[in-house]
């Protein structure tokens, strides 16, 4: 065999046929569904007043949601990767529960909650049952879970040190979070807020159960696709999971091209 060629072992040959079955099964779906629905037919579903509406509602929702669950997953992030203090855990496990639950179940969760005192008194100052707040809520639950985890990896990954020498020249603990370690977590911050805006915007289960399902005015894309379906018009249902791919892939692409990998 010559220099230049270099030999693949039948191992790593294996594992590159399995990932590319994978990926070919992936992609086969994905063109299975964009060449199912002609464009003419694909802009007709996009033009009508209803699926506009949801795919407005879930851009503003999704957004929402995503900002509040990097609000939360910052500094619980932190706590999670920097404190030490008992039951910890515990804690780490605990927070991970809307990630383990089923969609349906969190969104009964939800309901039933606001169905106590504490959630009738809430509920009477700002409604969130059966309508877009609760369409925020349902979001935000799943969404800052797994926002929570990817701070948690960041800071992690992150030098405590240069947040040290901050404090040893005069900085509060605060304020050396605020100037050293958050700077250098800008784009796990970013990371973090796209994989909660993307985990938003197919939630389907918990928006279902806690908002419902009304046209113009709860529905977003995953309800959208529902509704579709259950009135038998498929090839609007097509679009709006076209819609629906075309967003997350410019999600993952803006991730990777901010170089972080989720």
């Amino acid at each position: 065999m010559s220099a230049g060629h270099t030999r693949v072992s039948p191992f790593w040959l294996s594992l590159g046929v399995v990932t590319g079955l994978y990926l070919l099964f992936l992609l086969a779906l994905l063109g299975a569904t964009a060449t199912y629905t002609t464009p003419g037919q694909l802009w007709e579903s996009l033009g009508s007043r209803e699926i506009r509406y949801s795919i407005g509602l879930s851009l503003a929702t999704c957004t929402v949601s995503a900002l509040l669950a990097l609000l939360l997953a910052v500094p619980v992030g932190y706590l999670l990767a920097r404190g030490r203090f008992p039951g910890k855990p515990w804690l780490d496990a605990a927070l991970d529960i809307p990630i383990v639950l089923p969609p349906m179940v969190v969104g009964l969760c939800l309901l039933i909650f606001f169905q106590t005192p504490v959630g009738k008194v809430i509920d009477g100052v700002l409604p969130f049952t059966y309508t877009i707040a609760g369409v925020v809520l349902a979001q935000f639950v799943i969404g800052a879970a797994f926002a929570v985890r990817t701070m948690r990896g960041v800071f992690d990954h992150l030098s405590s040190r240069p947040e040290d020498v901050a404090m040893t020249l005069g900085c509060s603990r605060g304020r050396a979070v605020w100037l050293v370690t958050l700077p250098a977590a800008k784009r796990g911050m970013f990371a973090a807020f796209s994989i909660a805006w993307a985990r938003s915007l197919g939630e389907f289960g918990p928006i279902l159960v806690f908002a419902g399902a009304t046209r113009m005015k709860t529905e977003v894309l995953p309800t959208s696709v529902f509704i579709e379906l259950s009135v038998g018009r498929l090839e609007a249902a097509v679009a709006v999971s076209i819609v629906m791919v075309v967003l997350a892939m410019v999600v993952l692409v803006a991730v990777r091209l901010a170089g972080e990998r989720l």
